[in-house]
């Protein structure tokens, strides 16, 4: 059985996703909690990518609906923006499914709408993910939404904090006609 997800555009009313999203069991692998004004910065700037041209990078939303059941439910978000990743432009990918949510094939689903996204707006070649080393099921989301391993690094998350990572990169390509998204099953 496929999973399917549908990508919001992130806006004011989703600061109550980014504060479940801040609690320990989804901060683990990321240094923790952040406190409550590196929330609101974080929401601002989340908005503002929204608010930029789609090439830019966006923050969405994740929507699932489940089979056999008429209501949409906001499970969590991913989003890529614009960094410069040894000497090359490139874009960064990041997600997050709530706990409750998790083990339903929900972060490779919406990884891999974001993708076809952005194969239609980007501009930048390949998109990078950047997950610890000690985070077994963000790697494995990487490498079933078709991603590369190219090896470990030392990433800093927070800012300027080394945490030994993997690179993974998605090499985008450009559409030669109309993209249709594939979503792995769960």
């Amino acid at each position: 059985m496929e999973t399917h997800v549908r990508l919001e555009p992130w806006s004011a009313g989703d600061f109550w996703l980014l504060e479940r999203k801040n609690e320990p069991a989804m901060t683990e692998f990321l240094g923790g909690p952040e406190p409550a004004a590196k929330l609101l910065d974080r929401q601002r700037r989340y908005e503002a990518l929204s608010a930029r041209e789609p090439a830019a990078g966006r923050m969405f939303r994740v929507v699932w609906t489940r089979p056999g059941d008429e209501r949409d439910e906001s499970v969590g978000s991913v989003g890529f923006w614009e960094r410069e990743w040894r000497g090359e432009q490139v874009y960064e990918a990041g997600w997050g499914i709530l706990p409750e949510f998790q083990g339903h094939g929900l972060a490779v689903a919406a990884l891999t709408e974001l993708l076809a996204h952005v194969r239609i707006h980007g501009s930048r070649d390949s998109v990078h993910a950047f997950p610890g080393t000690d985070h077994p099921a963000s790697n494995a989301v990487c490498r079933r939404a078709g991603f590369e391993y190219l090896g470990d690094v030392d990433f800093e998350y927070p800012p300027g904090v080394p945490h030994p990572s993997c690179d993974w990169r998605y090499g985008v390509g450009r559409p030669r006609g109309p993209v249709t998204a594939v979503t792995p099953s769960g």
